[in-house]
């Protein structure tokens, strides 16, 4: 299995036309045989759980039955949703996964396979940390999760994220990715804060439906802003 996570940027004079993709995009994607699973999302304004969303950037994360690394952005989505790209000017960036380990499910489903919750790889890698919220637990998440995440851009190995949801505030992800895997395990299992609203979310239960996965990243393409953010690991 192939994942893939693209981030659309649209030029603000295009942004209702990013909303339009929202609708526009789904009927191409269900059509196409070489997809499993997709998501189109919106970001958040600061890489990670954000209530603020930034209307300029999206995503779609999709997994395919190929298992190639040397596709390009033009080929994995079809001829529509490329050209629509094309046609609003948009800055693509595009990282090709691997699932590694992990647990949890997507809207019931285990998404990206059966995988084991752990495994011995070490080299860099990337998260992606899923939850939908009650509603109940909110003001709960957002108080104690929010601030905490925004640590994380200062933790050492971490070279990028960005945050992403299906529905704003109740439906959130953040995707990240780290030099190592003891760097990205320092942050989440050592920060005291961070352990702090680990043990809050599982004693109170925040969450209706969570997931955790760890990809192995195999190729990139793109920027984000004018540069390309996994530049540092090239």
């Amino acid at each position: 299995m192939l994942v893939s996570l693209t981030i659309i940027r649209y030029p603000k004079k295009f942004i209702p036309f990013a909303f339009l993709a929202m609708a526009a995009f789904r009927l191409p994607l269900s059509l196409n045989k070489k997809i499993n699973f997709y998501k189109l999302m919106g970001c958040g304004k600061n890489g990670t759980f954000d209530k603020i969303p930034d209307l300029q950037q999206w995503a779609i994360l999709a997994s395919h039955e190929r298992d190639r690394d040397d596709l390009k952005n033009e080929f994995i989505y079809g001829s529509f949703i490329n050209t629509w790209f094309k046609r609003f000017n948009c800055e693509i960036f595009t990282l090709f996964l691997q699932p590694l380990e992990g647990h949890g499910k997507w809207d019931g489903k285990e998404v990206f396979g059966k995988l084991p919750v752990k495994s011995d790889y070490e080299g860099t890698i990337a998260t992606l940390t899923r939850a939908t919220i009650r509603v109940n637990k909110l003001k709960y998440f957002w108080k104690h999760v929010a601030p905490v995440a925004n640590l994380m851009t200062t933790a050492d190995g971490f070279i990028m994220s960005v945050g992403i949801g299906e529905v704003p505030w109740i439906k959130q992800a953040t995707f990240s990715v780290w030099k190592s895997k003891g760097s990205m395990k320092s942050f989440a299992y050592q920060m005291k804060e961070h352990t702090e609203v680990i043990r809050k979310t599982r004693e109170q239960k925040w969450y209706s439906e969570d997931m955790f996965i760890r990809f192995i990243i195999r190729s990139s393409q793109g920027t984000i802003k004018g540069k390309d953010p996994l530049q540092v690991i090239a």
